[in-house]
């Protein structure tokens, strides 16, 4: 691994080591470009990771506090875990389930396709989706998804199993085992998928894929990455010709440096990217680094889930398959007569015991709650994955009144949603109850919509300066050396598990910096 200087002021600073840094940290390295990669959490192993779902939550979720307010349900179910990401090497590409479906071409112009939706702030992605396919093939084959360039899916669990049975009873015809970043076969030097369930932990044969096995070590055989640990970016410098210059970082002994660079990309999720960059205010940047339109934090979307859990007679076992290898694509074409703009699939799920009435149940103690957890052998389940729409003032600020460790105001996240957003999920849940039903279920239970793992938009691509927070590049409309390089540079949600679409950004990014700075127009 490099060591590079902090002076060193033609180093390329990424900040944050998930899907969107550690691809393009692994893109820009192995292009010869010396790279410092800034990653706030600890780097684990394959070796380290725990099989226990609580210990393991502990030893990967970013638990530092954050707010929140308005009027959709994790407000008041979960106040202090509004949303749940990964704090380590491999950011939440560690922890994911690995679901990786594309976007539909009508999703990147839902504006010119949903047409003026009142209330909300849609706007069409600055991408034709012809050049975004191109990388998902890339991205695809670089990540080794199922059910593309003749990769075998994955197997068909028991709770598949009943998932098809209870879609093709309704009328569905679009349901198969997924389209998965986890290995059939042996491939990378890494195992293939053991079948051993509960996805959303660090996976112990190193079949799913992530940054931290991969992308990371890729460029770290370059001799051009300097990863640093346990090193949390505090704010980004910049010049007074307003280009960005400097990341100051408090290090894994607890002190403050200050690396030069002659670029930055950012890439700490939808939620502290857009924080870090409101705490990167100055004279010349007075509401925030990359703000002079007020649009850093705005637009957050998430997506519209939701748990729909049955039981039936005989044992189900749904613990045994990988979480998510379901996928049920009959609603994804927007269709408006359905009262609602947009489109959602469901996804095949199963929790562990113990996360069930934490996270996947509406209600508490009680008899009746306790008769449908003695039923978990017999339970399957469903998730609802569904587009969100943007709303300007759905959005990421600062609450200067609690305190991260390092002293900073914490991020706040505020979301009321839309009307189109409840009629969505709404009918998402009618047809699943109708689903599992008419394969004779003995219950259905609706579960509450838990904290949001699929973050974007909060500081998003758009044609218009004035709408958004970067061009369609991610390179951010103020600041030609300052990039966005997550989720947060999503115009619009979709209805798709964001990582293959992080990845696909990331490695277009990549190829757009180097042109660029071939040319000199950086």
């Amino acid at each position: 691994m490099a060591k590079i200087d902090l002076n060193d002021d033609s180093a390329i600073v990424i900040i944050g080591s998930g899907a969107g840094g550690g691809t393009l940290s692994h893109e820009l390295t192995r292009r010869g470009h010396k790279v410092v990669l800034l990653e706030t959490g600890p780097r684990l192993s394959p070796q380290l990771f725990s099989q226990n779902p609580g210990e393991a939550f502990g030893q990967l979720t970013w638990l530092e506090p954050r707010t929140t307010s308005g009027t959709w349900g994790v407000s008041k179910d979960f106040p202090t875990l509004p949303v749940w990401i990964a704090k380590s090497v491999g950011g939440t590409t560690v922890h994911w389930t690995a679901a990786t479906p594309r976007l539909q071409r009508t999703e990147l112009k839902g504006r010119t396709n949903y047409g003026a939706i009142p209330g909300t702030s849609l706007i069409d992605w600055p991408i034709e989706y012809d050049e975004l396919l191109k990388y998902y093939q890339i991205a695809e084959k670089r990540l080794g998804v199922t059910r593309r360039n003749g990769n075998p899916g994955m197997p068909a669990s028991n709770n598949f199993k009943v998932m098809y049975a209870a879609a093709k009873k309704h009328g569905y015809k679009r349901v198969h085992t997924a389209y998965m970043a986890i290995n059939t076969t042996v491939r990378d030097g890494r195992g293939i998928c053991i079948q051993q369930g509960f996805c959303a932990q660090g996976c112990k044969s190193g079949a799913k894929w992530s940054t931290l096995y991969t992308e990371i070590p890729g460029a770290e055989a370059t001799g051009n990455l300097d990863l640093r640990i346990e090193s949390r970016a505090l704010r980004i410098g910049h010049g007074a010709d307003k280009r960005v210059n400097a990341v100051v970082y408090r290090d894994s002994k607890g002190q403050d440096q200050r690396q030069k660079a002659k670029l930055v990309c950012v890439a700490c999720n939808a939620i502290e990217t857009p924080r870090l960059l409101l705490l990167s205010e100055s004279a010349q940047f007075p509401k925030g680094l990359a703000n002079t339109s007020d649009q850093v934090g705005r637009n957050y979307v998430h997506h519209i889930t939701g748990f729909i859990w049955a039981t039936y007679d005989k044992p189900i076992e749904s613990w045994r398959g990988a979480t998510l290898a379901g996928l049920i694509e009959d609603e994804l074409p927007h269709n408006a007569k359905r009262g609602f703009a947009g489109g959602y699939h469901f996804e095949l799920i199963a929790l562990d015991l113990p996360s069930l009435p934490l996270a996947g149940l509406p209600y508490g103690w009680g008899r009746d709650w306790s008769s449908f957890l003695d039923d978990y052998r017999n339970m399957t389940g469903t998730f609802v994955n569904g587009e969100d729409m943007p709303r300007a003032d759905n959005r990421i600020t600062l609450n200067s009144n609690v305190k991260d460790p390092f002293g900073l105001p914490v991020a706040h996240v505020h979301v009321d949603e839309h009307d189109n957003d409840k009629a969505m999920r709404k009918h998402a849940q009618t047809q699943a109850t109708a689903m599992y039903e008419g394969l004779g279920a003995k219950r259905v239970v609706i579960g509450n919509t838990p904290p949001a793992t699929h973050n974007m938009g909060s500081a998003r691509m758009s044609k218009d300066p004035r709408d958004g927070v970067a061009n369609a590049w991610g390179q951010t409309h103020d600041i030609p050396n300052l990039f966005i390089s997550d989720g947060s540079a999503f115009t619009s949600s979709g209805s798709a598990n964001p990582t293959l679409t992080i990845v696909s950004l990331a490695l277009r990014q990549a190829d757009y910096i180097e042109r660029s700075l071939k040319a000199g127009s950086i």
